[in-house]
C-alpha cells in the first residue's frame, strides 16, 4: 500500500470516528444526559464501531 492510501484510509477511519462520536453526543443530549454522559455516549459510539466494516468501505472508496 502506498503512503498516500494509507493516509486516506486512516483520514476515512477519522472521520468516521468523528461522525459516530457527534452522533452519539447529539443523541445523547437530546436524550437529556449531562455532558459527561454525552461525553460517555460519544466514545461508546466511537468503540462499537465496526472497525472491519469502516476499513472495507475506506479501501473500497480508494480504489475507486
Amino acid at each position: 500500500m502506498s503512503d498516500d492510501r494509507e493516509l486516506r484510509t486512516a483520514e476515512r477511519v477519522r472521520s468516521v470516528c468523528i461522525e459516530a462520536a457527534r452522533a452519539g453526543y447529539q443523541d445523547a443530549a437530546i436524550a437529556g444526559l449531562c455532558a459527561e454522559g454525552a461525553l460517555e455516549a460519544a466514545l461508546g459510539a466511537i468503540d462499537r464501531l465496526d472497525l472491519r466494516s469502516v476499513l472495507t468501505d475506506a479501501l473500497h472508496d480508494d480504489a475507486r
